[in-house]
């Protein structure tokens, strides 16, 4: 079992995105995550919190993976989930991965995800 938590201010989010639209979005997020978060600050803290717990639960921290090889979709009916690319993907075949949960959350302040990955 492994498992990873953050934590995250939606304001620190508000505050890269007001200043660096462009460049923070494609530097960080997949166009599924863009497309469905629609520059909405809660949505993004909490897609960029649920990267970070994946980074933490795969033991790599974020030099070990690129941030887009962490992707969160939502099934039709709303649950989160994580797919992984890359370095991402090949780290988890190695620990032998077999599951990934994500619970999500917000408030008006701060988002959070914790991430439990199961061999």
């Amino acid at each position: 079992m492994h498992i990873g938590i953050d934590i995250i201010e939606i304001d620190r989010i508000a505050s890269v995105l007001k200043k660096h639209p462009t460049r923070f979005l494609e530097k960080i997020f997949t166009r599924y995550e863009i497309n469905y978060c629609r520059g909405r600050p809660a949505q993004l803290a909490a897609r960029f919190a649920s990267k970070e717990a994946t980074m933490k639960a795969l033991g790599t921290g974020i030099r070990g993976v690129g941030w887009k090889e962490v992707e969160v979709q939502r099934h039709p009916g709303g649950k989160p989930y994580i797919i992984l690319h890359g370095r991402a993907k090949i780290k988890a075949e190695k620990m032998r991965i077999q599951s990934i949960e994500l619970s999500i959350s917000h408030s008006k302040n701060l988002a959070t995800a914790i991430v439990h990955m199961a061999s």
